[in-house]
């Protein structure tokens, strides 16, 4: 797949555009080169991937998506034109912090440009650097500017050099608990320490008493070092009962900066954001309009071009101060998108091709907030345990939609894997409103319209806060979830209509479960079973009971009676010599592995054996092995498929077992170790297996071999198998031919089969009227 995907007609509007914009360039004194991006690889995954490649795609820019081996079935690779393997071999998250694959990725396929999203590498100057090193345009702030706002204490000294109210705290980072005392007696306390070289909450304390400010610095240093790295800290005076703001920005590369309103991020969790809301409900007007005017302020200081935010702590009284810069995209950039209709991802494309601000019609007195936009983050977290984040495969999803909600999703959908490798966010939901109430109330109709089932999520812990007075009033600050312990009081799922199914399937398989409750009694069915011979000449035995009976007649010789006496040799010789037919009987394998699934267990089995043994004793050979056999007894049937070999073994003395060895793979869908393989085989013949028909899908001659020398060296009989499909009397089958599978055959040949198999699959062609 590639940009041709996209239609002529959005091409042609899109050239008209480009026209436009160019006559409105020539208005402009600030002249900046512009050069069109064709291709954009995003240097992420999951679902800001997806938003950046649904934004390349509206603007007729082919997407390039890159996965790591866990996320191969991802829906990101589905969602762009083209995606690569990156990270082979590496841990899941190591694969995308891979500087130089993701940039030979980049060189190797022509990209333009390269976005990284948020998270991961979108805040390493050092890979900023690398992309435009690379002659590739990095989507995002310049490499120095990264590298300034990424550092906690250039980020402080730039915000005081512009002028922004700035919390008091220790002008750089710091390593003993002697400067942490010294810091906190002469500005009191409480304060916070954060880790000087990350965020995302790690390492992060607050202190309220003076005894506790050692253990509490020594516990933050450590949990810094151990994300990030390195252990040193940034102490500031502590807020008490602030709101969390910040201030989204855009700029281009001849110095316009404008933006785009606030959003109110107050509701945290372990400083982690869980709900944003845009614009800050019951937010001062003189407040907001000083707040945004020192954020550009800040950003032309620096310099900063793309999209970034500027975050502020804001106190009851009004007073805010500077906490840091985000030179990215971040998650909750959708709330602004919302009330703004502003496409922030677009313009951040526009941007790093050139365009300035004025050229996209993003003068500050063009941009105003209309209504309010609530964002939730679901997540595949248990609140019940903890926000303990679960794995595993989504059984039944439905997602809530309709008027005024906005779906930003990773990978959701029926039969996704949820695996434990990365965040655990399945979708972003955006509530958008004229006023916040509405919003709220459109949120909380979508959430509940949800069905996610086979993982847990936080659905319900969203739906209390949502129902929350002080949530839907807007009086909320960064105490909000602490505060207000009822939010855990969470209403358990009913997921009736899966407990209806298993129970309606469970009613007709086993019967009812309350047979003295109801009229319906199980089926009192019992199958006839054929009666085998006693044998009157021989004196009769006691039985369990005590009580002596007779014993069934012995069945006649079969097979595996030359096998066991002479060898797999004589046994594959005296084969050759018989001139009739000989059959192989699969019942015993497919009827429990296939036909009746889960339904026949060694029980029923066992009962048809003897009468199998005396009247098909000149079998070739019973099948009753296999890998889905092994799969059935153990996982539904919770029965020893080796125990089951064992019993059938006495009660079929006679007649030859073969069983389905898949090379390497033994009875298994993946490679095994060779020792495994071999043990295997030399169980399976000492508990009664005997022939061994070994095969690979593919020919793979070292996959045969060692499965064949396995059942050799445990004494049982080799039957290689070749895997046919084709038409070897079709000449254009140039590499499948005839002589493919006699070479093939000599091969097997060579390596000691005792017997020659030929697996085929028949493909049936339409026939030729003409």
């Amino acid at each position: 797949m590639n940009s041709s995907r996209v239609t002529q007609s959005v091409r042609t509007q899109f050239k008209k555009q480009f026209i436009s914009w160019s006559l409105a360039r020539q208005s402009y004194a600030t002249k900046v080169e512009y050069k069109p991006i064709r291709s954009v690889l995003v240097a992420n995954r999951g679902e800001i991937a997806i938003r950046v490649f649904r934004a390349c795609n509206e603007l007729g820019i082919k997407s390039v998506a890159i996965y790591s081996e866990q996320d191969k079935m991802h829906m990101h690779r589905q969602k762009a034109d083209e995606s690569y393997l990156v990270g082979k071999g590496l841990p899941p998250v190591e694969a995308y912090l891979n500087i130089p694959e993701i940039i030979r990725v980049a060189k190797e396929n022509d990209v333009d440009a390269i976005h990284p999203g948020y998270g991961f590498l979108s805040e390493r100057s050092d890979f900023a650097q690398a992309v435009l090193d690379a002659g590739i345009r990095f989507i995002g702030p310049s490499p120095y500017v990264v590298q300034q706002m990424g550092d906690k204490v250039a980020a402080r000294q730039a915000a005081i050099d512009s002028g922004v109210p700035i919390v008091p705290g220790t002008p750089g980072p710091i390593t003993t608990t002697e400067e942490a005392m010294e810091f906190c007696l002469k500005y009191g306390l409480p304060v916070i320490f954060k880790a000087a070289y990350g965020g995302g909450g790690r390492g992060m304390r607050v202190v309220r008493k003076m005894e506790d400010v050692e253990e509490n610095f020594q516990r933050a240093s450590s949990e810094a070092k151990a994300a990030f790295g390195n252990g040193a800290m940034f102490i500031e005076k502590f807020i008490e009962r602030p709101r969390h703001i910040e201030v989204q920005l855009l700029g281009d590369k001849a110095g316009n900066v404008v933006h785009l309103y606030e959003r109110d991020c107050s509701v945290q969790r372990r400083h982690q954001k869980v709900v944003e809301i845009a614009p800050a409900p019951h937010l001062d007007i003189n407040v907001r309009n000083k707040m945004t005017d020192l954020a550009v302020k800040l950003a032309k200081h620096v310099g900063y071009s793309n999209a970034g935010t500027v975050e502020f702590l804001c106190d009851e009284s009004g007073q805010f101060y500077f906490i840091e810069v985000n030179a990215r995209l971040q998650v909750e950039h959708t709330v602004t998108e919302e009330i703004t209709g502003v496409d922030l991802v677009q313009s951040q494309i526009r941007v790093a091709e050139g365009m300035t601000l004025p050229e996209l019609g993003l003068t500050q007195e063009k941009i105003s907030p209309q209504g309010f936009a609530i964002q939730c983050r679901v997540t595949t977290e248990d609140p019940a345990k903890n926000f303990q984040p679960d794995t595993g495969r989504i059984e039944v999803f439905r997602s809530g939609e309709g008027m005024g909600i906005r779906l930003d999703g990773a990978s959701a959908f029926a039969g996704a894997i949820i695996s434990p490798y990365y965040d655990s966010l399945l979708v972003k939901v955006i509530a958008h409103a004229a006023d916040l109430q509405s919003s709220c109330a459109k949120m909380n109709r979508a959430l509940r319209e949800f069905r996610v089932r086979g993982v847990k999520t936080n659905i319900p812990f969203l739906l209390n806060v949502l129902t929350n007075q002080k949530f839907v009033n807007g009086a909320v600050d960064t105490y909000f979830i602490d505060e207000n312990p009822q939010l855990f009081t969470l209403q358990p799922t009913k997921n009736r209509a899966q407990k209806l199914l298993n129970y309606l399937g469970t009613v007709l398989v086993n019967g009812p479960s309350t047979p003295l409750a109801t009229p319906l009694l199980p089926a009192e069915v019992t199958p006839p079973v054929p009666e085998i011979p006693l044998d009157y000449n021989a004196p009769p035995v006691r039985n369990a009971a005590g009580d002596l009976e007779h014993q069934q007649i012995q069945p006649p010789q079969g097979f595996r009676q030359i096998l066991k006496s002479k060898g797999p040799e004589a046994f594959a010789k005296a084969v050759r010599q018989n001139k009739s037919l000989l059959l192989m009987d699969t019942t015993f394998r497919d009827a429990h592995q296939s036909l009746l699934a889960t339904r026949v267990r060694s029980h029923d089995l066992l009962k048809i054996s003897p009468f199998v043994a005396h009247k098909f004793n000149n079998l070739y050979s019973l099948e009753n092995w296999g890998g889905a056999t092994f799969d059935v007894a153990l996982r539904f049937l919770h029965e020893c498929p080796w125990e089951r070999l064992e019993e059938m073994r006495k009660q079929i003395p006679n007649i030859p077992f073969q069983m389905l060895l898949r090379g390497a793979n033994a009875v298994g869908y993946t490679n095994y170790p060779d020792n495994v393989v071999y043990k295997f085989c030399d169980l399976s013949v000492q508990v009664g297996m005997d022939v061994f028909r070994v095969f690979d899908s593919l020919n793979y001659l070292p996959n045969l071999i060692l499965g064949m020398e396995a059942a050799g060296k445990a004494g049982g009989v080799v039957e290689a198998a070749i895997s046919y499909t084709g038409d070897v009397s079709d000449p254009s089958k140039k590499k499948y031919d005839l002589k493919y599978y006699q070479n093939l055959a000599d091969e097997l040949v060579k390596a000691g089969t005792h017997v020659l198999c030929i697996k085929v699959r028949i493909l049936l062609s339409p026939v030729n009227k003409s």
